[in-house]
């Protein structure tokens, strides 16, 4: 399993419209296989962050999946960012 956990930071008064442009993607990715999970969401505390989440069967979903990354648009709207892939050897749920 992989997991790409992490934030991006963008002005407060972007953030709205860049998760806007986001949901479809999000639907995108919940379709694609090897998808167990996938969220881009807003911070509760700090108006200028956006939470990534992604948890992944595998590398290669994750690499099917990607393509170009984010749009030239989306890209420019980040001011920072701190995402990385996670390869995980095993799982304890806690429910």
């Amino acid at each position: 399993m992989v997991i790409v956990a992490g934030h991006l930071v963008v002005d407060p008064e972007q953030r709205n419209s860049y998760l806007f442009d986001c949901v479809g993607i999000v639907e995108q990715a919940r379709r694609a296989p090897g998808c167990l999970d996938f969220s881009i969401s807003a911070d509760l505390v700090d108006a200028s962050r956006i939470v990534i989440f992604e948890r992944w069967e595998s590398r290669a979903a994750v690499e099917d999946f990607r393509g170009g990354g984010p749009s030239d648009a989306q890209s420019a709207a980040i001011r920072a960012a701190s995402v990385a892939e996670y390869d995980v050897a095993g799982v304890r749920p806690l429910t």
